[in-house]
């Protein structure tokens, strides 16, 4: 595995990757046309890509910070790991055969910083997209660039709630 991705992920150093959930926001067109793309790589270790902020994601991962998942990408390994921003494209990276050299060349320090420059040109090229304006989805998340990442439940009409 990745030495960056090792150092970054909350589980014990040593244990094996045998699958990745990668938790990625269904309301960003990067993000989607990067979900696209891993879907058709061969992949070496597993990936399910499940939109974060989602009731499966919740269900899947009820200690998660999902409000950081939508600010910063987010991947859990099938033993519990946690991979955050740079580290988490580096194991994705990792997880694919046609990408794994990549992987390994990105998990060295002067590595490292390449990546971590990667994510954040990629935040703000979705920050972009809004027009630095907040921007608000239905199911209760909102982003203002000032603020990050905020979960207001969306409300009861007429006093009927619907349950989950």
């Amino acid at each position: 595995m990745p030495a960056a991705a090792g150092r970054d992920r909350d589980a014990s150093v040593g244990v094996p990757v045998r699958g990745l959930t990668v938790l990625y926001d269904a309301e960003c067109a990067l993000c989607a046309s990067v979900r696209d793309w891993l879907v058709r790589q061969p992949q070496l270790v597993p990936l399910e890509l499940v939109p974060a902020g989602s009731e499966q994601a919740a269900r899947r991962f009820p200690t998660l910070d999902h409000g950081a998942a939508l600010d910063e990408v987010t991947v859990v390994g099938d033993s519990g790991q946690i991979y955050r921003g740079a580290a988490a494209w580096i194991v994705v990276l990792w997880a694919l055969r046609e990408h794994r050299p990549l992987a390994h060349r990105l998990s060295t320090p002067a590595g490292a910083r390449l990546a971590r420059g990667a994510v954040l040109a990629a935040a703000k090229w979705r920050g972009g997209q809004w027009g630095g304006a907040a921007y608000r989805r239905g199911d209760g998340w909102s982003y203002d660039p000032r603020l990050g990442w905020t979960y207001d439940p969306p409300g009861c009409d007429g006093g009927a709630c619907a349950t989950g």
